[in-house]
This record gives structure tokens, sequence and C-alpha cells, in this order.
């Protein structure tokens, strides 16, 4: 069987743009952030477009101490970039996070483990999205080189029939050198870069590489 032909998000994306900038008043954007690196490119992209919120729903991150490092990291770039979009942040859980993740501890990076972790971030943002009355909701973690964005896109698009109210954002942010150019902002703002992934399964290959 032929490999089915890849979905062009972002193009899907610069279209979409173009209407948007069409219309007389911004559409709300809940905009699921999981640090102040990945947010970089897509802020650029979408702030003409959009009046975005940001939420911060990653108790995924592992330790704690990485978690708030994280959350303080998005904070100060807001800070250093003048703006006034707002954070939702949501308590840390980290314990009863994982429990739908221990049973593929041995997974590969970006395997089933990771669907799973995706598609429970982005539920809970969709249903906060829809609850709040947003137009939009989308995520920035499609600008790593290591999230596979056709899987983030089927996951969004699959919650969108479920919530047929809030559109889903297509992107694929890491395209047009986007994440070459948010290294370039990363470096300029002295911004913190964590090594690894965020989950403790990703924090300890990463302790045992080294």
């Amino acid at each position: 069987m032929a490999n089915q032909k890849k979905i062009n998000y972002e193009k899907i994306l610069l279209q979409n743009l173009n209407e948007i900038g069409k219309l007389e008043e911004k559409p709300t954007l809940l905009l699921h952030t999981c640090c102040g690196p990945c947010f970089t490119i897509p802020y650029e992209i979408l702030n003409k477009y959009f009046d975005i919120t940001l939420i911060y729903n990653n108790s995924n991150i592992y330790p704690e101490e990485e978690y708030d490092r994280r959350l303080a990291e998005l904070k100060k770039y807001l800070a250093d970039i003048k703006t006034d979009i707002k954070i939702i942040e949501f308590p840390y859980d980290n314990l009863n996070y994982n429990k739908d993740l221990e049973p593929y501890a041995d997974d590969r990076e970006g395997g089933t483990r990771c669907r799973i972790c995706f598609t429970k971030r982005l539920t809970f943002g969709y249903q906060y999205a829809d609850d709040h009355g947003f137009d939009y909701f989308g995520t920035v973690m499609t600008i790593s080189r290591y999230k596979n964005s056709e899987v983030l896109n089927s996951i969004g698009l699959e919650l969108e029939k479920q919530h047929p109210n809030v559109k889903w954002l297509q992107a694929d942010f890491k395209k047009f050198d986007g994440y070459e150019k948010s290294l370039i902002i990363i470096e300029n703002y002295h911004m913190y870069f964590q090594k690894y992934c965020g989950c403790i399964y990703s924090f300890k290959k990463v302790k045992n590489d080294n």
C-alpha cells in the first residue's frame, strides 16, 4: 500500500490566518503551552491574529522543581516581551497523572506513552476552552523536533469533533525553520532551555545517558 501523503499543517495554518486576518475582531485562542522556549515562535506567528490566553496544565513534567522552573521561565518571557497575555495554571499532580502512563514505562520516546500524554493534556485543555467560550484551541508543541505534528494534529482534530464550538488550530510550528529561529530568541533572552521532554521517563533516560 502506498504511503499516505503527509498533510501540510503549516500551509493550512497560513491559509486560516489569512482568513482570520480579514475579520473585524480577533478570535479568542486558548493555547496549551509547555514552556517558554516552545512559546516563542508560536507567539510571533499568532499574536497578530488572536486574542491569546495560555493554559499551563503540564503535570507530566518531573520533578516538581522542573515544572516550576519552566512555568517561571514562561512568565519571565511574557514580562520581557511586555505582553499582558494571561496564563491559566492548574495544580501540579504528577503522581496521579502518571497512572495512565506507567503501563508504558518502557515504551520508546514518541510511542504510545507519548500519545497518551498528549491526549491527556489536550483533552483537558479542549474541555476548558469549550467550557469558557474560546473560539480556538491549540498547542505550541509542534515546534519541537521531537514531537510528531501528525499525531498532535490528529488528536486535536478528533477532539474538535467532540467540541464543535471550538476550532482546532492546525499548525506545525517547526516548519520554515521555526525551531531554529526559536533558538535565536532563546539565546537573546537568556532563557532556560530544558534538556529533556519533561516526564519522569525522559528524565531518567537523560540521567542514565549522562
